[in-house]
C-alpha cells in the first residue's frame, strides 16, 4: 500500500519539512533554512533566491545584488538537474491545496463532467510576459505583490488572517471551474519553471511493452498533456511541464513509468528527427 504513495508521501513530508525550517528559523532563532520562497539563506551562508522574482526585480529597474544573483543561478542549476516544475510538486504549499482539489474532483466525478477545459494551459506563459511588463513600467516585482505562494507561506509563517480566503479561493476554482486550474493553467512560477524543465536530467520515462493502457497515470497526472507516449511509444517525459510528481509511476500497475536519466539525450534526437 506504502509502494502506491511513495513519492506523494515523500512529497509532503519535503513540502512540510521546508515549511518547519522557515517557521523555527523566525520564530526560534534556528538559522538552518531562513528568509522565504522567493529569497532564503541555508545555513547562515548559501544564498538562495527564486530566479522568476529576480528576473521581475530586474525588469522592475532594481540593482540586484551579487548574492540574489548567486542565489538565483544555484536555484536554477539545481532545476535544470532535478526537472524544473519539481518546485511546485515537491516544494510549493499551494501544490498540497490543488492536489486535494484535484483528488476530490476525480472522487466526485467531476472530470467527467467537465468535458473539456475553458482554458489553455498557455496561458500562464502570457501572465510570464504581462508580470514583466508590469514590473517594468510599475518598477514593482509584479507577481510578487499578488503570489499565492508567497501569501501561504507568510501566513503560515506568520498566521493566516486574509491568507485563508486566498486558499479557499484556489480551493473552489480547482475544484468547480478549471481541472488543475491555478497551477496548470495560471500560476507564472510553475510555467516559469516549465521553461527550466526543458534541460532536465530527471524525467519519467515509458516503456510501451509494459503498458496495458489503463490510462490511470493520465487520470492522476496534473499535467497529463505530457504523457502522449503512452500506448505509442517507449520515450521519456520530455516536456518541462512535468511536475515529476511521481504519481504516475505510484499507480502504473504494469511497470510501464519510471523515473530514468538513460539515453535521455539519444531520445531527444530521435524525436526531433
Amino acid at each position: 500500500m506504502i509502494k502506491k504513495y511513495r513519492f506523494l508521501i515523500a512529497r509532503r513530508i519535503t513540502q512540510i519539512s521546508i515549511m518547519v525550517l522557515y517557521v523555527i528559523a523566525n520564530v526560534y532563532g534556528i538559522h538552518i533554512l531562513m528568509g522565504n520562497l522567493s529569497s532564503s539563506l541555508l545555513l547562515n551562508t548559501i544564498p538562495l533566491s527564486d530566479p522568476y522574482a529576480v528576473l521581475q526585480m530586474f525588469f522592475a529597474g532594481a540593482i540586484i545584488s551579487f548574492d540574489l544573483l548567486l542565489g538565483a543561478f544555484f536555484i536554477l542549476i539545481f532545476y535544470m538537474i532535478i526537472g524544473g516544475r519539481a518546485f511546485c510538486s515537491w516544494v510549493c504549499p499551494v501544490n498540497i491545496i490543488t492536489d486535494l482539489s484535484n483528488y476530490l474532483r476525480r472522487k466526485f466525478g467531476f472530470n467527467q463532467i467537465q468535458k473539456k477545459q475553458p482554458a489553455s494551459r498557455n496561458m500562464r506563459y502570457w501572465i510570464i510576459i504581462i508580470s514583466l511588463i508590469i514590473s517594468f513600467f510599475m518598477g514593482v516585482a509584479a507577481f510578487e505583490l499578488v503570489s499565492p505562494v508567497s501569501m501561504v507561506h507568510r501566513g503560515i509563517i506568520f498566521g493566516m488572517g486574509f491568507t485563508w480566503a486566498t486558499i479557499v479561493v484556489i480551493f473552489l476554482f480547482d475544484l468547480f471551474v478549471l481541472k488543475n486550474g491555478w497551477c496548470g493553467h495560471i500560476c507564472p512560477l510553475g510555467g516559469f519553471y516549465s521553461l527550466v524543465g526543458r534541460f532536465s536530467l530527471i524525467r519519467v520515462h515509458h516503456n510501451a511493452p509494459n503498458c496495458t493502457a489503463c490510462m490511470k497515470c493520465k487520470e492522476v497526472c496534473p499535467e497529463n498533456q505530457v504523457l502522449h507516449m503512452v500506448t505509442k511509444i517507449s520515450m521519456p517525459v520530455l516536456s518541462g511541464e512535468c511536475t515529476n510528481c511521481g504519481r504516475c509511476v505510484e499507480v502504473c500497475d504494469d511497470d510501464a513509468l519510471n523515473f530514468s536519466i538513460k539515453n535521455l539525450i539519444k531520445e531527444r534526437q530521435n524525436e526531433v528527427r
